[in-house]
């Protein structure tokens, strides 16, 4: 569908033929496509066996259109006109439907049924199925927002089904540190699951204790990445988008303050990262009407707005959530839902969208990235000393499986050795499993391959691959990058924190292909890392550079290898390697294990998280090193701590400025 036309295509689906005696030609869907997990049927009463058979042959196919989901609408024609079915008819179709799916191991659940002319319906039906190596489908939703939005009190109600008391109360299950709790402001990544059975009934912990019981009860899991809002913790915001690999990005806004602090600039970075979003204002209780309106209006006005391109729509009906999901796919449709945590009003539409949310990848391309020669796993996470355990690590499955008593290896170390590692079990969601797949986030116990050896020191960054691979370790790469905001220009010498996946490193730019590189600037750059241990960068990769109020993105073009006195190597031999100090230009590779509350309890944290409440993790403090920029001087970013934003802010808080074109149209950023 052209993206011009999906605009008009949304009125249309809003218009449903209600009833009546004439018939209008804009009561339609869009006209039925070959691809995709979208199916038309006019109805389905009393097929013949080879009519059957062709029927379940279909919907396998739509399935793995949609990596296990597929969406029929019942009584309606192929070129996409609503026809309806008389009660009888309609029953008999969906019997019909339903051993289609048995069939398959499938199992349907109606998201709505619409009137038509003559006392005849048409249905919408969405039809699930698991894979046969997997107990469940899960998607990951990274949670976005300005501090104080109400995002991590809107995870909590989805989770625990108990409504805020008006104080945070539903937060405190997801804060991870004490000064959190005294706060109240989110300062590392937490996470936190719900799931939805195969009639569609939402699964918490109101009524299951564990997350194993939410595993074993759904047969589709969303997986929340609730990321700090505030500025000063910056860094660890852009981590959770780029290390967690979200499949779709939640904005939350309060409805009583607007579009304020850091919301602008994390909405960039969902656009700059292609990462499809939809919007949520919270705290409609405590708003009045007309601020309410001029709040949504604004969020309106900056989707539509040149640099992000979208059509938002707002939800207030299931109607509107169907409407929604059948448009997600086209990466402009931008849902926009009205919550409250403390009184519930909004939470059954957006409980129902999470519900039908698609997947963002078919099981044709999944299958690809499984079959894949070459095996990946980027460790986003690391835990040490886990009782009874021993090593964990935790990441995304990027290529190929991995398998239980798995020996791998693991790396790069310094010199870009690897050592060999073991897999002793692992865990998807909290629940065990015996195989991961491309595309899915796990949590790995490993041990040394060889029993007399000491199991190696391991850091965010690092992957898992083959024994026999050879992954492509470098210190130096080439991307091809837009600067999104600089105050005046960069020039070669400039150094930068540069995100790619979960390595996150100073890095110096060596060679540019233009003398300097303003705002809204292309060029060809070279980096290289500062530091002793080389990384694992794959060509093609998603890149996000920042240093104070500087950003940009790009892509990796391709790496410089090592030299052959450094060539990648996996060595047995353990060298007592521990995290290198050079690594201090970003603190969160510090090594810190602080429990919660307690430095004895047993409950384990990652390495690199906060558990203090000070500026470890402050997006100024961690860019140690300013490199050369034309008319900087090589001052602390102090001075730019009033911009709570991370770009300059214009007085009429008019949204233009630096700007980014890729597939999603041109990218804005706020500046003067």
């Amino acid at each position: 569908m052209p993206p011009n036309d999906v605009a008009q295509h949304m009125i249309a689906r809003k218009r449903r033929r209600q009833p009546s005696e004439t018939q209008t030609d804009y009561c339609s869907l869009p006209p039925e496509v070959e691809e995709g997990k979208f199916e038309y049927k006019l109805k389905l009463v009393a097929p013949s066996t080879t009519r059957f058979e062709h029927l379940v042959t279909q919907m396998k196919w739509r399935l793995q259109e949609g990596a296990g989901e597929a969406i029929y609408e019942i009584g309606v024609e192929d070129s996409g006109i609503y026809i309806g079915l008389r009660r009888n008819e309609l029953k008999v179709s969906m019997d019909t439907l339903r051993d289609m799916a048995k069939r398959l191991g499938a199992t349907i659940t109606v998201l709505r049924e619409t009137s038509c002319e003559d006392d005849r319906t048409a249905v919408e039906v969405l039809v699930r199925k698991v894979p046969d190596d997997q107990q469940f489908l899960d998607l990951r939703v990274a949670v976005l927002g300005n501090v104080d939005s109400g995002k991590s009190t809107l995870v909590g109600v989805l989770a625990h089904g108990e409504l805020d008391n008006g104080n945070g109360r539903a937060r405190l299950n997801l804060f991870r540190h004490r000064h959190e709790v005294q706060s109240g402001r989110t300062s590392s990544i937490s996470q936190e699951i719900i799931g939805f059975d195969s009639d569609g009934e939402l699964n918490n912990y109101l009524e299951n204790e564990t997350p194993e019981d939410i595993c074993e009860n759904s047969t589709k899991i969303i997986q929340f990445i609730d990321v700090p809002g505030h500025q000063k913790y910056l860094k660890t915001t852009i981590y959770g988008l780029m290390g967690h690999s979200p499949h779709f990005a939640m904005l939350v806004m309060s409805a009583n303050r607007g579009i304020v602090g850091t919301t602008k600039e994390q909405l960039g970075f969902a656009l700059c990262l292609q990462v499809p979003l939809f919007v949520v204002v919270t705290k409609i209780d405590c708003c009045r009407p007309a601020a309410l309106e001029k709040n949504l209006s604004s969020m309106e006005r900056l989707l539509k707005s040149p640099g992000s391109n979208k059509v938002p729509t707002r939800i207030e009906s299931s109607d509107d959530v169907a409407n929604a999901i059948s448009q997600m796919s086209s990466n402009r449709v931008v849902p926009v839902f009205k919550v409250s945590s403390k009184t519930g009003a909004g939470m059954p539409l957006l409980q129902k969208f999470l519900n039908a949310l698609p997947p963002t990848a078919s099981d044709v391309e999944l299958e690809k990235l499984a079959n894949a020669d070459q095996l990946s796993f980027q460790v986003d996470e690391v835990y040490s000393d886990v009782p009874d355990v021993g090593l964990v690590i935790s990441g995304i499955m990027k290529r190929s499986c991995i398998k239980e008593d798995d020996i791998l290896q693991a790396g790069p170390f310094e010199g870009g050795s690897f050592k060999k590692v073991r897999v002793t079990s692992m865990h998807r969601n909290r629940f065990p499993c015996r195989i991961v797949k491309a595309g899915q986030a796990a949590a790995l116990a490993l041990t040394a391959a060889d029993e007399e050896e000491r199991l190696p020191v391991m850091r965010k960054g690092m992957v898992l691959t083959e024994v026999n691979d050879a992954p492509p370790v470098c210190k130096k790469f080439k991307a091809e990058v837009n600067l999104l905001f600089h105050e005046k220009s960069i020039k070669i010498g400039f150094q930068c924190t540069v995100h790619i996946g979960s390595v996150c490193r100073t890095a110096k730019i060596l060679e540019m292909s233009t003398e300097k590189l303003e705002t809204n600037g292309k060029a060809n750059v070279t980096f290289e890392f500062l530091s002793d241990y080389p990384e694992c960068i794959y060509t093609d990769s998603k890149l996000l550079f920042r240093q104070g109020t500087t950003r940009g993105v790009g892509r990796v073009t391709s790496i410089v290898a090592l030299s052959s006195t450094s060539e990648p190597k996996c060595d047995s031999k353990e060298e007592g390697v521990s995290n290198d100090g050079s690594m201090s230009s970003d603190s969160s590779m510090s090594s810190s294990r602080t429990s919660v509350g307690d430095s004895n309890s047993s409950k384990c944290v990652p390495i690199g998280e906060e558990n203090s409440n000070d500026n470890s993790m402050s997006s100024d403090s961690s860019d140690s090193s300013f490199g050369t920029s034309d008319g900087d001087s090589n001052s602390s970013d102090d001075s730019n701590s009033g911009n709570t934003s991370g770009f300059k802010v214009c007085r009429d808080e008019s949204f233009y400025g630096a700007s980014c074109t890729g597939n999603q149209g041109t990218l804005q950023f706020a500046g003067c």
